[in-house]
């Protein structure tokens, strides 16, 4: 049989140590260099300086709160309590590759800490029903000792097939959601569940990273822009337990958190519109509203991020419509007693400065006034850029050498330049065209899909059939000692066992 290794990632201590060190350098140099360059630039140095002032600030205490966060530990007992717990997977399944949701389910199996319990839902899927995928998955689940249930819906969206799922496991104690694409590291589901041990923590984020990021240039730059805003953005947000956004492969939260607010979480509207998506940023406030939630950055899942522009586009204006509203709900629930309510008014007011920033330096300096700022006032975003960005060469992947991340960190301007202009207008399209509450995405069917080349593997023989053969979907990953491609058969286990009857 292949040996398969599993996707896995970590953290470097030295390289936390070497980050932050590199950090508040530069943030030191930045803030003496703009003192000198806005005391010189024109009759406005003093209302620049003020600016600068504001947003060194702003990035310092950043700075230091996200290197205050840490992985959640606990002592033995409390760790026998947590593996007690019942800890359900709720896996809702739309139009995806059969690749990615085999890969998912078989990260599941090879858990430290298996969960209690996993329920799948199909909503409604229109390319498929995965025949060959749920038969294997039913009967492997239950020789692993772990109770599945997998049902069919008509289409209603991913909340209420969560919802479906969750009803399979009413009395969990835990429920874990994970998208069909998600590829858990072996050991995300017990880091996952460690910060529980404390009563107050009513939600868990894990670290989401690319499965597919050296797909094209397009993942490689997303991965790196969206591993390093979970690295720092949200990262300093869980160092004082506000974390305001979940993602969706790979987050936790306290069953009551899920059960005494269904029926909302199931008839949220907006501007006299259902809202289809950003289910996770809500089951965020609700947990928010219980207490702290909080990142473990030792769990780490890996999920298909878009490879085409088209693709992408749909889903960051899904996102930005999304944090509209719910942006919008914070703001009329949380209390202002809390750090969540000041920390989220917070990041709107960096966003408004740095859109002011921008706007005055690139237009309305040159065109009103005649004045081109300094060169270094734009060199200055794409340091800061990269500063940050080392927290992403703190995560050392299975799949990747640290050679090729180095080249992924070198690709920060790109994604500083991206985020300057075609995201931050898409921020704001997306917040004007919020009322737009539908998915958006998989209507035709998954945008990615692991390679599955005409390639047959013997699949091991059954007592009355010993000539049988199938195909098996691919995972390429890269041999972290050889640099050479690996094409990794996932393999599917045949069992005598009849396949019990779909489970409501």
């Amino acid at each position: 049989m292949t040996d398969i290794r599993p996707l896995t990632a970590h953290r470097h201590r030295s390289g936390a140590l070497l980050t932050g060190a590199l950090c508040l350098t530069a943030a030191a140099a930045w803030a003496i260099h703009h003192g000198f360059q806005a005391a010189q630039y024109g009759q406005h140095s003093s209302r620049l300086a003020v600016v600068w002032a504001a947003t060194f600030l702003l990035l310092a205490a950043q700075t230091v709160m996200y290197h205050c966060e840490r992985p959640r530990r606990t002592t033995p007992r409390a760790r026998r309590r947590l593996d007690a717990l019942h800890a359900a997977v709720l896996l809702p399944v739309y139009n995806e590759d059969p690749g990615y949701l085999r890969l998912g389910l078989e990260s599941l199996l090879a858990q430290t800490r298996r969960p209690t319990s996993v329920h799948l839902v199909d909503d409604g899927s229109t390319t498929g029903t995965y025949p060959e995928v749920r038969t294997w998955w039913l009967a492997t689940a239950k020789s692993a000792g772990i109770h599945t249930t997998w049902q069919r819906q008509p289409n209603s969206g991913k909340r209420h097939a969560q919802a479906a799922a969750a009803r399979q496991a009413w009395d969990a104690d835990v429920y874990v959601t994970v998208d069909s694409d998600s590829c858990l590291a072996p050991n995300a589901l017990e880091e996952l569940l460690l910060p529980f041990a404390k009563p107050r923590v009513q939600s868990v984020a894990g670290i989401v990273l690319a499965t597919n990021a050296r797909a094209n240039l397009l993942t490689r730059v997303t991965d790196l822009w969206f591993t390093t805003g979970q690295l720092t953005d949200r990262s300093a947000l869980s160092a004082t337990g506000t974390v305001l956004v979940n993602s969706g492969p790979l987050a936790a939260y306290r069953g009551p958190v899920l059960r005494d607010n269904l029926a909302g979480y199931l008839n949220e509207w907006f501007l006299g519109r259902p809202v289809m998506f950003s289910d996770d940023s809500l089951l965020t406030l609700y947990a928010l509203l219980r207490g702290q939630t909080v990142q473990q950055p030792t769990a780490v899942v890996f999920t298909a991020l878009p490879e085409r522009a088209r693709h992408f586009r749909k889903m960051y204006l899904r996102w930005m419509r999304g944090s509209t509203i719910r942006s919008v709900w914070r703001f009329r629930y949380l209390p202002l007693t809390g750090w969540a309510y000041w920390t989220h008014l917070l990041k709107w007011f960096q966003v408004a400065l740095s859109t002011a920033v921008l706007g005055c330096l690139l237009i309305v300096e040159p065109f009103a006034y005649g004045r081109t700022p300094p060169a270094s006032f734009i060199v200055v975003p794409f340091l800061i850029g990269w500063a940050q960005a080392l927290r992403y060469l703190s995560i050392a992947r299975s799949d990747e050498t640290l050679p090729g991340r180095l080249v992924t960190w070198l690709m920060m301007p790109l994604a500083v330049i991206g985020g300057w202009t075609v995201l931050r207008c898409m921020r704001w399209y997306g917040m004007a065209t919020c009322a737009r509450t539908e998915w958006g995405t998989r209507k035709n069917g998954a945008e990615v899909a692991l390679d599955t080349p005409a390639l047959e593997q013997p699949a091991p023989a059954l007592p009355d059939d010993d000539t049988l053969r199938t195909r098996l979907p691919v995972a390429k990953l890269l041999d972290p000692d050889t640099e050479q491609t690996l094409t990794l058969p996932i393999p599917r286990q045949r069992t005598a066992t009849p396949l019990p009857e779909r489970t409501a």
